[in-house]
């Protein structure tokens, strides 16, 4: 999928998987097939939470990605690796932000479609993203990524 050799060959862009995802499976509980996770109030109350939690970390990570002067585009150059932030404690905040995002909504449309579904989105992202990016980098940057990759978990 890269444009150029020099960027990761990953199979899908992220926000197309994580939105295609969810537009999926919130149209399945919405149209189809509507079973609700928990009682409403506290649905609504855990989905605001962690989808604000979630966009404050994607923030975060884009900030780090900023400072570094590297584009945050899985089909750019990467220029640096980025290292603080959120970065010094998982190699992969923006998709914990997205995969976060997804369930915040999930849990805010109470469904349990989206949620049946998640555990695939979380598959087609390490196997179809994450893996691939890891492999470019390793092969740009060499030991400095390998470094920092035995330092940083890659989830957690």
């Amino acid at each position: 999928m890269s444009g150029s050799r020099d960027a990761p060959d990953v199979v899908v862009l992220p926000p197309l998987l994580v939105g295609g995802t969810l537009i999926g499976g919130v149209g399945i509980h919405l149209l189809f097939w509507r079973v609700d996770l928990l009682p409403v109030l506290l649905a609504r109350v855990l989905g605001l939470t962690v989808f604000v939690a979630s966009g404050v970390l994607a923030h975060l990570a884009h900030l780090a990605f900023k400072r570094v002067g590297t584009s945050v585009f899985p089909t750019q150059p990467t220029t640096a690796i980025v290292v603080d932030g959120p970065y010094r404690y998982t190699r992969n905040p923006l998709y914990i932000a997205a995969i976060g995002v997804y369930l915040g909504v999930t849990l805010w449309v109470n469904g349990l479609a989206p949620l049946l579904l998640l555990p695939l989105l979380v598959l087609a992202i390490h196997r179809g993203i994450v893996v691939r990016e890891e492999k470019y980098l390793e092969s740009k940057f060499g030991t400095v990524y390998t470094s920092y990759r035995s330092r940083v978990p890659r989830w957690f």
